[in-house]
């Protein structure tokens, strides 16, 4: 009943699941940081819906679990129809190909607004190369009102492969919160649980859900072969890696076959990444490809240095010798001589990492991202007839 009398516009976001992830993380971020009197929200997830949900402090906010079989979701139109006639958005928002096809729906539906978000490669395409991927985004296109790419390297995508207009499209990067995720004012902190507790040591860590396109194991590798390239780093080199997923069981084998499983922490999941990124020397972000990491960017506003592939958006975020280096993707060796760089120059850590909390802090804060969405949001109704008079 509150709906019914609440003036305030409606935003469904749709994607294929609402767990840990940076995609998510995203949703959270709008949906926390938008102004209260702006816009209502509810999360729509193609499968499930999980206890991230938790991390929407929004009151208000709905959710809405489809539990999709895989396979295309068209089966799901009759009931993505109903629960859009029910809950009358004014937007859908729509996030990565996985949930593109739900503007067919929205659209029948008579929503007004059809926004769809591309935040990253596909599994299966981490180069955008594939003809059906691009095919799939062509076909959908008339759906959709309006496109927003979170990296310059994903707006060139949809123009140049998918065949999108320009003036389609906003590109809006991920925003970081730089008080959440701040400097440690008196150096490396030991984190909750971390057996390497040794002011002396020297921590390397990763921190994100551990799946074939993120490539926890080739920083396994790295770490590996830093060891093996300088044996005396044994004395002070430690590896963390925060998170969970597929890959876990491989990055363990790595490491163990390595004869350096004792040298590493794997925690698994953790809600405390502010206080794991004070815990660390060091980020590294192995990805084979990646759209705008919001752990790449949490690492930067918590004045460390960063090791990122060359890949997607990372060349957006890091001025490699400046605030981090980069390193080709799937590369053991180069990663791990970028770590011994690292290591064996912590004033130079120390100075990137201050250049890349600067970085953060001028270009991907919170108030920005924020501030862009409202803005793409509110044209975007605008265009569809519906003024600020009409939506209050």
């Amino acid at each position: 009943m509150g709906h019914a009398r609440d003036s305030r516009p409606l935003v469904v976001h749709v994607m294929y699941r609402f767990d840990v992830g940076g995609l998510q993380n995203g949703i959270v971020n709008l949906a926390n940081h938008f102004p209260e009197s702006a816009y209502r929200h509810a999360i729509v997830a193609l499968t499930e819906v999980t206890d991230f949900k938790q991390r929407i402090r929004r009151e208000g906010t709905t959710y809405h679990a489809l539990h999709k079989p895989p396979g295309q979701g068209f089966k799901l139109f009759p009931r993505l129809y109903r629960l859009f006639r029910e809950l009358r958005p004014a937007i859908v928002h729509t996030r990565n190909l996985a949930a593109l096809e739900v503007a067919i729906p929205a659209w029948a539906a008579g929503v007004p607004v059809r926004i769809h978000g591309e935040h990253g490669r596909d599994v299966g395409d981490p180069d955008g190369l594939s003809r059906k991927h691009q095919w799939e985004r062509r076909i959908y296109s008339p759906f959709v009102s309006r496109y927003i790419a979170l990296s310059k390297d994903l707006e060139t995508y949809l123009t140049d492969r998918v065949g999108i207009a320009a003036s389609r499209i906003s590109q809006i990067y991920n925003g970081v919160d730089t008080e959440h995720f701040h400097a440690a004012l008196t150096g490396r902190k030991p984190m909750e649980e971390c057996p390497f507790t040794d002011p002396s040591l020297w921590l390397v860590g990763a921190v994100g859900r551990m799946h074939e396109i993120k490539d926890q194991v080739t920083l396994a590798r790295a770490f590996v072969r830093a060891l093996e390239m300088k044996p005396r780093s044994r004395e002070r080199l430690r590896l963390v890696m925060v998170g969970d997923g597929p890959l876990k069981a491989e990055v363990e084998r790595v490491l163990m076959e390595g004869g350096v499983r004792d040298l590493a922490w794997l925690p698994g999941e953790r809600s405390d990444i502010a206080q794991v990124m004070h815990g660390l020397d060091c980020f590294v972000l192995p990805s084979r490809a990646e759209g705008i990491s919001n752990t790449l960017l949490e690492a930067m506003a918590s004045a460390l240095p960063v090791v990122a592939t060359n890949v997607g958006g990372n060349v957006e975020l890091v001025v490699s010798g400046e605030t981090g280096e980069l390193v080709p993707p799937a590369n053991p060796d180069a990663m791990a001589r970028a770590i011994l760089r690292q290591y064996s120059n912590p004033v130079l850590g120390i100075a990137m990492g201050r250049a890349g909390r600067g970085r953060a802090e001028r270009l991907f804060s919170m108030e920005r991202m924020v501030n862009s969405y409202l803005d793409v949001y509110d044209e975007a109704l605008a265009r569809a007839g519906m003024s600020e008079s009409a939506k209050s």
